[in-house]
């Protein structure tokens, strides 16, 4: 499994980035903004400079399935590690796959986004998402139960032979992130918040505790030990 940022912070992406963890980043507008990112091209160029050939996933800012396919090749020329996200339906449910497929058919990458069920899903994957996100936390606040979905999807793409890999977003807390990754998510977008809880643990901080504490003894120990040979000598 891998683990993408969801965010657009580039001092985050960066500290966790050399820690090893991060496989990719995925954006949008509202993330931008919530950044401080007001210049999205800028941006994404830094970022994508950043992840080197790893993807950066990079969202359309249209209802219009036109606006998007120029969007989408204008993004696509920034970095060779663009991904586009383009919506699974626009604002009036319009379908958007005429449009992942036509951006599929000219080799660039696509994010189908905004998926909360399993036949939005699989019609994605059949349409040539490289990716389909899977809205974890709204398809809770729906009643439904996410693992669920993820598991489903998993299944029918295995069984298809079919390359399209499930992101899984929309997360809200750590067990989110967890069930996610039990029920077969090949990648999970996790925003940095919840990254130090992930490694955190007052237990683990105990156990650290404790064995440097055990290890002092044991030096003072060592230490008398050899004074006493020293002084037999």
């Amino acid at each position: 499994m891998q683990i993408f940022l969801d965010s657009a912070n580039y001092a985050e992406v960066e500290k966790w980035l050399h820690q090893g963890v991060v496989d990719g980043v995925t954006t949008n507008p509202s993330i931008m903004f919530k950044d401080g990112v007001y210049d999205i091209e800028e941006g994404a160029r830094r970022l994508c400079a950043l992840l080197g050939e790893r993807p950066v996933s990079i969202e359309v800012i249209t209802n219009d399935h036109q606006e998007m396919i120029q969007q989408a090749r204008m993004f696509a020329r920034w970095a060779r590690n663009v991904v586009v996200k383009i919506p699974v339906v626009n604002e009036q449910g319009e379908s958007c796959l005429g449009v992942v497929n036509a951006l599929n058919r000219e080799g660039i990458l696509i994010n189908s986004t905004a998926i909360l069920s399993f036949n939005q899903a699989i019609l994605a994957a059949k349409a040539g998402a490289t990716y389909v996100s899977i809205f974890a936390g709204r398809i809770a606040d729906e009643g439904n139960e996410p693992a669920g979905v993820i598991r489903n999807v998993r299944h029918w793409l295995d069984d298809g032979g079919y390359t399209t890999k499930i992101i899984v977003g929309s997360i809200r807390t750590v067990m989110d992130i967890q069930n996610a990754a039990l029920a077969g998510a090949h990648i999970i977008t996790i925003p940095p918040q919840f990254l130090p809880k992930m490694v955190d643990h007052k237990y683990s901080r105990e156990t650290v505790r404790q064995f440097n504490r055990d290890a002092a003894k044991a030096l003072a120990h060592i230490a008398q030990a050899r004074t006493v040979v020293a002084a037999k000598a």
